[in-house]
C-alpha cells in the first residue's frame, strides 16, 4: 500500500467517519432528557456556595 492509496483512504473515509461521530455527539448533546442534565450542570457551581451561605 502506498502512501497516495493510504492519504485517498483517509481523505474519504476518514472525512464520513469524523462527520458520523459529529453528528452522534451533537445528538447526544440535544436529545430530550439531556436537558435536565444541562441545567443541574450549569448550577452545579452554586451549590456549595448555598451551604456555606445559609
Amino acid at each position: 500500500m502506498s502512501y497516495n492509496e493510504l492519504r485517498h483512504i483517509a481523505d474519504s473515509y476518514g472525512l464520513i467517519f469524523l462527520g458520523v461521530v459529529f453528528l452522534i455527539l451533537i445528538g447526544w448533546t440535544f436529545r430530550r432528557r439531556a436537558s435536565e442534565q444541562h441545567a443541574r450542570a450549569a448550577n452545579m457551581i452554586f451549590e456549595n456556595e448555598d451551604e456555606r451561605d445559609g
